[in-house]
């Protein structure tokens, strides 16, 4: 454990079903001092060998989270999607505890209101993200993309054919298409900031921001 980043007393992970199993193993690899907790002992047995430290407790309780330490720890991601009434217990309890940061997975809007109310800092709907971001790849030519708030997304996109050879200053892509190019990638090399003087290449990938819409219009220049 000594080897894994334990800044702001590392993240727990309450929940191990797709999404729970997932983030604690992406955590994992991003060398995060990750704590699991479910409460059925077939999924703990199941994680063990992936995961770090993997317990089984009842997470609504909160004097097990007590026991397991759970206030020394930073942030929490309460990722049970199965049972809206043992999401919310379990946010009362981490609130209880005062954990600083607290994200909550909600499965509907009313579920949301609710992790809110009691004091789940961040909602996350992770299957309606998945869903919007798979679509807009699949109608678009957008290599991949995410979204934010007020219609504005990032994306990395394929050099327009009819745009290669020519430098960010000649095409002033915020001025004609809305966009703004903040980064350039050619075959087998790593990403690069951008400049006036940048010349798009033949086959390179740009990293590209700006409104939804007049970002998909960009990718999809022949």
């Amino acid at each position: 454990m000594s080897a894994r980043r334990a800044d702001s007393g590392g993240i727990v992970v309450i929940g191990l079903g797709r999404f729970g199993c997932h983030l604690a193993g992406s955590l994992t690899r991003m060398n995060r001092e990750v704590l699991a907790i479910d409460r059925s002992p077939a999924k703990v047995q199941r994680w063990s060998a992936q995961l770090d430290r993997v317990v089984q407790a009842d997470a609504t309780e909160e004097g097990a989270l007590r026991q397991l330490g759970i206030s020394s720890f930073g942030r929490a991601v309460v990722a049970i999607g199965a049972s809206v009434e043992a999401s919310v217990l379990t946010v009362l309890a981490l609130v209880e505890l005062g954990v600083p940061q607290i994200w909550a997975r909600a499965t509907s809007q009313k579920h949301a209101k609710i992790l809110a109310s009691v004091g789940a800092h961040h909602v996350i709907f992770p299957e309606a993200e998945t869903g919007d971001r798979v679509a807009h790849l699949i109608v678009s030519r957008l290599l991949d993309f995410i979204e934010f708030d007020d219609d504005f997304a990032i994306a990395t996109v394929r050099v327009p054919e009819s745009l290669v050879g020519r430098t960010l200053l000649e095409l002033k892509p915020e001025e004609r298409f809305g966009v703004r190019v903040v980064g350039a990638k050619l075959p087998g090399e790593r990403f690069r900031y951008t400049s006036d003087d940048t010349t798009l290449p033949q086959g390179g990938v740009l990293i590209v921001e700006g409104g939804i819409d007049q970002v998909q219009q960009f990718a999809g220049m022949r």
